[in-house]
């Protein structure tokens, strides 16, 4: 039991009567019967209060396992036995980990009543959150004191990677309307494509594609129609040296390549493809083959979900022999980094070139948004001018580096961490569309 800001404040007033009695003797009477009342309101609210033992119910309603990076719905609520009105301040024991202070809730809730209150919780890494106790303060309408009871047990919940961002591109895919996420329609350049069938022409149709055969055969124009070639190999292949340490937004870069990998491996499986994984980092890790059956994205999403970044540098020399040893067949290979300079490439250079000959290699890096953003401000200060001088050359290193990739035949995406799903699953496309893959 505890009291209340009204209680001390009704006390102060019983106090400054009593101080005030030694000077006029009615304002000390007043000051009794005041203590009199106060008393007596302070038995009929403990009377009321503990009138029932469960007074107030509360129940925690949240998806067993959180999705990284995206904000997550949890929902509370709260049930009143009271056969009157009942104020009550709910706090909800949220992991430690968010560091928030404004998960509190002031409900009043009418006699019988039901009520359920809601927020949001933002996770930027992977692992197990664990949640406590909800603790809810009960107060009648005197408000003089409030009972604290607890209610809804711990639980844990995992956190993995970005399924929501999964689901929503699974929801646009289905009504057509992927360009709203910002997925462009690429135009199919030339003929790299498997026949499907013929049909009858129409306005509009290419008529390089007609077929003069069928035409003369039907007496009307046919025209050939060609979908992308399916069944090819795609592996998102994770660098999880210390490079992948960088943070954007509290996300680190691995987190970003892991949301990414997983709606790319989505996309393919939706255009037939087949998708895989591997991680590197001092050592070649985990790796998991190319397919389309059905669970392998749960597969992908579960070996995801335990991937952290170590504080050594990457071994790509490791890469390239597990690569050849596991994959035989031409494939895509979509490495995910983060180079910085040229340096960084040159002495990596020689194994994506290796791989580039046997495989399409699509090397993913970022680019640093803050450095970026900083490059744009007005200089006001000598000083500044140094630092914009630095700041454009480790831009125009990113550059570079996308540049000495392209001239030995290594394709690239240097795009900013927040448009990395986006900026990915267009290049595919456009990939496959130009018959790159």
């Amino acid at each position: 039991m505890f009291l209340t800001k009204r209680f001390y404040i009704i006390g102060g007033a019983v106090v400054a009567l009593l101080i005030g009695g030694y000077f006029y003797l009615p304002l000390f009477i007043a000051g009794q019967i005041l203590i009199a009342i106060l008393s007596l309101a302070v038995i009929a609210d403990a009377v009321l209060l503990y009138s029932r033992r469960r007074a107030v119910d509360a129940e925690r309603y949240c998806a067993p396992r959180f999705s990284n990076g995206d904000y997550n719905d949890v929902r509370i609520i709260v049930e009143s036995a009271c056969s009157f009105p009942v104020n009550l301040e709910i706090i909800d024991e949220i992991p430690v980990v968010f560091q928030r202070r404004d998960i509190l809730f002031r409900v009043r809730m009418p006699a019988h009543g039901r009520e359920t209150v809601h927020y949001k919780l933002r996770p930027v890494r992977r692992g197990e959150y664990g949640f406590g106790h909800i603790q809810i303060y009960i107060s009648t309408p005197l408000g003089l004191l409030q009972r604290h009871i607890r209610r809804g047990a711990p639980i844990d919940i995992a956190v993995y990677p970005s399924y929501l961002m999964l689901h929503q591109y699974e929801f646009m895919a289905i009504h057509n309307n992927l360009a709203e996420l910002g997925i462009k329609k690429i135009r199919r350049i030339g003929h790299n494509t498997e026949f499907e069938y013929i049909k009858e022409y129409i306005k509009g149709d290419d008529y390089r594609t007609i077929n003069w055969k069928a035409s003369a055969r039907r007496h009307f124009p046919m025209v050939n129609i060609y979908r992308d070639e399916r069944s090819q190999q795609i592996y998102s292949i994770i660098d999880k040296g210390r490079i992948m340490q960088n943070a954007f937004n509290g996300m680190t870069l691995l987190d970003y390549a892991i949301n990414a990998s997983l709606v790319l491996s989505y996309v393919a499986i939706r255009k037939e493809d087949k998708a895989g994984l591997a991680t590197f980092a001092e050592d070649f890790e985990t790796f998991i083959p190319a397919t389309r059956q059905s669970g392998q994205l749960q597969r992908l999403l579960d070996s995801l979900y335990r991937e952290q970044t170590v504080f050594g540098e990457s071994d790509y020399s490791a890469l390239y022999v597990h690569v050849n040893k596991y994959i035989s067949k031409r494939s895509l290979l979509i490495i995910y980094t983060n180079f910085d300079t040229i340096t960084g490439i040159s002495r990596q250079l020689d194994y994506l070139r290796q791989l580039s000959r046997r495989h399409v290699v699509l090397v993913v890096f970022f680019e640093d948004v803050e450095m970026k953003a900083f490059a744009t401000r007005r200089p006001t200060a000598l000083e500044n001018y140094y630092q914009q001088v630095v700041t454009d050359k480790f831009i125009f290193e990113k550059h570079h580096v996308s540049a000495k990739l392209r001239q030995y035949g290594i394709y690239s995406l240097l795009t900013e961490p927040e448009h990395l799903s986006v900026n990915l699953i267009n290049k595919y496309l456009e990939m496959k569309a130009r018959g790159m893959v």
